[in-house]
């Protein structure tokens, strides 16, 4: 599982960095905290599938590209 988790975190990271969106974006779009959206980046939690969905449409991505 904590393969699958490295993942989506490093795609997350990817996606957002390419697209010139910080973490400080992402947590004011999902209302969360910057550490739990570094600690997705660092592969150190498993968001819900619903946290998926929210971090993919803050994104502008699918869960599809979030997670390959």
């Amino acid at each position: 599982m904590k393969n699958e988790s490295e993942k989506l975190g490093k795609n997350m990271k990817r996606i957002r960095t390419k697209r010139g969106v910080s973490q400080g974006d992402i947590v004011r779009s999902l209302g969360v905290s910057r550490a739990f959206i570094s600690n997705i980046e660092n592969g150190k939690t498993n968001p819900t599938l619903s946290t998926i969905a929210k971090i993919a449409k803050a994104l502008n991505v699918s869960t599809n590209e979030l997670l390959k």
